[in-house]
């Protein structure tokens, strides 16, 4: 598939800022970086432009590698580097189209800019025909405040399969968010393609294991699981990770060269709720045209992350998020989803 403008493409990121409630005249800031996917950085421009928007491009260099392994996966762009001209730009757009690599999900900055009242879009680093296959429905959008609410009141969470997942996680007081792929009032962020409920619990609040199973998705591998891998967790960190296969030679050696006991930790814990949104798109597409969100959002999955988590004070560059079908995830007493297929008001 060639990376060029089509007018279609153009017309989607146009409907996908109307629904953001981009009026003529609004100078909105398109924040990229020299390695963000260039088309996406036009289709951007050129849909603001047909909605009468004034928009501006803020650029900044892929800053050199800071480790000796690749970073994948983080939802945490390190380009802005706190530079205050940056920062005064983002802060005083009313709306930021970001397409940075690895997009400003968990990157420092973002609460500066969300609290000016400025909004963000992060449009994933996707192939176009990915995000106009995933573009926001607005059907979607009660259910994931129907979803973000109910996670939100909860105390627990428990996560089983039959494949041996047993996840006990305290979630009362996480910091909770969720979003459908627009962000259409002040200090908000989404992501596109959105469609998922997320928490960040407090420390110490995830214990049991987590069974993955084949089919199941190491989205910072950008690969299907061929064999098991169990994952045990002592108050949120992986205290042992088994599995005779490749997956779990390759997740214990990612883990193991940060040298970082975070690297072990939970990150965050939720799940997906875009019908339009495929587990098996995967298959489809080259390793450089895609980013994973679609795999984070697919509905029905139970979506586990290791790593950072700034609301219990942990930091660390090395992440994994891991969406695993067939799991039933209950809170308190209520099953949001049962062996993989969202419940209730919910589906």
């Amino acid at each position: 598939m060639q990376e060029r403008i089509e007018g279609k493409w153009i017309d989607c990121f146009a409907r996908v800022f109307n629904l953001c409630k981009v009026q003529k005249g609004d100078e909105i800031a398109i924040l990229s970086e020299t390695q963000s996917r260039p088309v996406n950085v036009q289709l951007s421009e050129l849909a603001l432009l047909r909605l009468g928007a004034r928009p501006f491009h803020v650029v900044l260099p892929t800053p050199p590698q800071s480790v000796g392994v690749p970073i994948r996966s983080t939802g945490a762009t390190d380009a802005i580097q706190r530079s205050k001209p940056v920062l005064a730009a983002l802060t005083a757009a009313p709306m930021v189209i970001d397409v940075t690599v690895e997009g400003m999900v968990h990157a420092p900055e973002t609460r500066e800019v969300l609290a000016a009242g400025s909004r963000i879009l992060y449009v994933s680093n996707e192939h176009p025909e990915l995000l106009e296959r995933c573009a926001p429905d607005p059907a979607l959008k009660p259910k994931v405040e129907l979803g973000r609410d109910m996670l939100r009141r909860a105390k627990v969470m428990h996560v089983t399969s039959d494949a041996g997942t047993d996840l006990r996680i305290d979630v009362e007081g996480a910091f909770v968010g969720g979003g459908w792929g627009v962000v259409d009032q002040p200090g908000t962020f989404s992501h596109w393609p959105g469609g998922l409920v997320a928490g960040f619990p407090k420390a110490g609040a995830v214990n049991g294991r987590i069974v993955m199973d084949r089919g199941d998705i190491n989205l910072t591998f950008k690969r299907y699981l061929e064999s098991p891998v169990e994952l045990r967790f002592e108050k949120d960190y992986a205290v042992e990770i088994k599995g005779d296969g490749l997956d779990a030679e390759l997740m214990r050696s990612y883990f193991a060269v940060w040298g970082d006991k975070n690297a072990y930790a939970s990150s965050h814990v939720g799940w997906g709720m875009n019908p339009a949104a495929r587990w098996d798109a995967l298959t489809m597409y080259d390793r450089s045209q895609v980013n994973g969100t679609e795999q984070r959002a697919f509905a029905g999955n139970f979506l586990f992350s290791t790593g950072a988590n700034e609301h219990a004070n942990r930091y660390t560059l090395g992440h994994f998020d891991l969406p695993m079908r067939n799991c039933t995830i209950t809170l308190d007493n209520t099953t949001v989803v049962r062996k993989g297929v969202l419940q209730g008001d919910l589906a």
